[in-house]
């Protein structure tokens, strides 16, 4: 499940930063203070899995649907 991480907050400037509206060092834009360095879809490490439940739904699927398709042939 993703982090939730909160937004950048400068306080030279008294203004929440969006990770996108920072530098690429981290920095603010307009005093230059480091705040929280954005972390990009690159630099995230996690490899997130699919849930339990949404494999037993596509095993309950094919199920079905090979259900459905032998009572056409018979």
């Amino acid at each position: 499940m993703p982090r939730c991480r909160a937004v950048p907050w400068c306080e030279t400037c008294a203004k929440y930063r969006a990770p996108s509206a920072m530098n690429p060092d981290g920095t603010c834009p307009n005093c230059g203070n480091l705040l929280d360095a954005p972390m990009h879809a690159s630099q995230e490490t996690e490899d997130l899995k699919a849930p339990w439940h949404f494999k037993l739904m596509i095993v309950a699927l094919v199920v079905y649907l090979v259900w459905r398709f032998w009572g056409l042939l018979v």
